[in-house]
């Protein structure tokens, strides 16, 4: 069957053979035990080396390049923001933290692969399989192709022995890096990550006099009651709003019905017996106050409660209103009935608590009548508007000069040195991402376009080194021997040992984040993913965004300075 199609379909059209692999790779990526799977990109991988060694394919290395360079520059626009922010002073140990176990990692990975005697292609597949980075596969590649004194076969050669190195060490680099932070070393220092996680998150928000579940107001209802007690009959909706805003509730009255038709809001509205009002509130809080008791019975009223509500995204940049705390912005007068659902910062979902201060950049999403957001919005920054459109005079303008910043090359020691276009695609991908991070209204990248360039671009990429590189894999491997494998496993755990002494014993960091430190620093997101479930918390994410940000930036460029060290 795969002679047929050998014969009929992949030869003279090489670019079915791509889409193929990744359909399999896609399939094979969901193989999953716990919180810890085998990932597209592996899967991609290791269909394309199937594929490849079947088949012989060759795909042409432009279609490979152009995929390449669109992932990296998507890579720096994602993690830009982090990468700038984590300069900042209050972002330094987590910083430093993650440059530790990059540099530890580069070191262990120079050593070992010095030792067992392995050429530039096999130390750099060693070392990004093994501290899970697949972008550095690349940018070896790259690397490999500017070495002098090699012929045209010995650079494909060792172009292929990176993918080898990379298949055999990433899986087990996933799944012993998700184990030791999940589950290892919590238990070696007796924590239980998910008290721990518990007892941070309540210091967190210890400020505040009135926490709720820490994770934002996405919990809002909107209900309906008769006006029947006298308890409320006769007080004005702004006496009854400050009298529960006293006693640390939020409940707002949104819209009255009297005789049958809606008023036009109004604060000073005196509520009358026989009134219909639709009361917006956070759960906790409406079942606190028991609105049956003290307001009547509740009513169904389609039009009511379906007054027109609003989801809006604001940029905070109101000098005012930056340095507060959300527990703090809440209780402003302009907050009333207006929940924050979410909270971006640097591009990034934030786990925010009442005691997170906002700052300049971060993308506030607002929830609420359309009435009280609007306002709400311009009290915050700017509201931008949402859409689906992506700015391609932005991304295609950034890919291009980051290109050209990469094609000057420095000689050193005979050997050229340069960023390579791939590489001068992802520094322009970080300073691009940052100008977003900082005024998100230019170069909007909407979730699905970020996803094909990042993820999609990634998979096309491994995808086409995979088949490449399959006719060898077979060789390349036992030319590799059983040392790639156990060597590849030291390489993933001693650098998360180095980072967890310092950041535990050095600069004490608490338990939560240091293991969202480690993770993100070793760019595991499986890791991450293990850790939350063991924790029962978002909590370990705060420490994982700026590390992540670090170690995706410095252990790509280690793709290359390993290649330069083991030439």
């Amino acid at each position: 069957m795969i002679d047929f199609l050998d014969r009929n379909i992949f030869t003279p059209h090489p670019e079915l053979l791509v889409f193929l692999v990744v359909a399999f790779g896609f399939l094979i990526g969901k193989v999953r035990y716990k919180a810890i799977a085998l990932g597209a990109v592996t899967g991609c991988l290791v269909a394309g080396l199937f594929f490849g060694a079947q088949l012989k394919v060759q795909i042409d290395g432009t279609v490979k390049n152009l995929f390449f360079i669109m992932f990296l520059f998507a890579l720096g626009y994602r993690v830009g923001p982090q990468f700038f922010r984590g300069l900042k002073r209050d972002g330094l140990p987590q910083v430093l933290n993650a440059v530790i176990v990059c540099v530890t990692g580069l070191l262990v990975s120079w050593l070992f692969a010095s030792m067992l005697g392995y050429g530039p292609g096999l130390s750099a597949g060693l070392m990004s399989g093994a501290l899970t980075q697949s972008a550095a596969i690349g940018v070896a590649q790259d690397a490999i192709g500017t070495l002098p004194g090699l012929s045209a076969g010995q650079v494909k050669s060792e172009e292929n022995l990176v993918a080898v190195g990379y298949a055999v060490t990433y899986p087990l680099g996933t799944i012993l890096c998700a184990m030791l932070l999940a589950n290892v070393l919590p238990r070696l220092y007796r924590k239980d990550l998910a008290a721990e996680s518990t007892k941070l998150a309540a210091e967190l928000d210890a400020p505040d006099a009135n926490p709720d579940l820490g994770e934002g107001y996405y919990e809002v209802v909107l209900r309906a009651y008769k006006v029947e007690r006298p308890d409320i009959v006769g007080r004005s909706i702004d006496d009854f709003e400050n009298q529960q805003k006293e006693l640390g509730r939020r409940i707002y009255i949104t819209q009255v019905r009297r005789g049958g038709k809606i008023l036009e809001h109004s604060q000073s509205t005196a509520l009358q017996t026989g009134d219909t009002v639709a009361m917006s509130a956070i759960r906790g809080d409406l079942v606190s106050y028991d609105a049956r008791t003290h307001v009547g019975g509740e009513a169904d009223d389609v039009e009511l409660l379906g007054y027109r509500t609003e989801t809006l995204h604001v940029v905070a940049s109101e000098k005012a209103q930056l340095g507060r705390t959300i527990g703090e912005l809440r209780r402003e007068p302009f907050m009333t009935g207006v929940y924050v659902d979410k909270l971006y910062r640097s591009g990034a979902e934030f786990p925010y608590r009442l005691s997170t201060k906002l700052e300049r950049g971060d993308t506030v999403i607002l929830t609420g009548p359309k009435r009280l957001v609007d306002p709400a919005g311009k009290q915050l920054g700017k509201p931008v508007p949402t859409s689906f459109a992506t700015d391609m005079v932005w991304i295609g303008l950034g890919i291009f000069l980051g290109g050209c910043v990469g094609i000057p090359a420095l000689t050193a020691g005979g050997v050229p040195i340069s960023l390579s276009t791939s590489g001068g695609g992802l520094i322009m991908g970080l300073i691009f991402g940052y100008i977003r991070g900082k005024y998100p209204t230019y170069g909007n990248v909407p979730p699905g376009a970020q996803w094909f360039m990042d993820t999609l671009g990634l998979c096309l990429f491994v995808a086409v080194v995979g088949i490449n590189a399959g006719p060898s894999f077979t060789s390349g491997l036992s030319t590799a021997g059983w040392g790639l494998l156990i060597f590849g496993a030291c390489i993933t755990v001693i650098p998360l040992l180095v980072g967890f002494f310092f950041g535990h014993y050095v600069q004490k960091i608490r338990f939560p984040i240091l293991m969202g430190v480690l993770a993100g620093g070793q760019t595991t997101t499986a890791a991450i993913g293990a850790i939350n479930e063991t924790s029962k918390s978002q909590i370990p994410t705060l420490g994982y965004t700026i590390p992540y940000a670090i170690g995706n930036v410095l252990l790509t460029v280690w793709g290359a300075v390993i290649v330069i060290l083991n030439h």
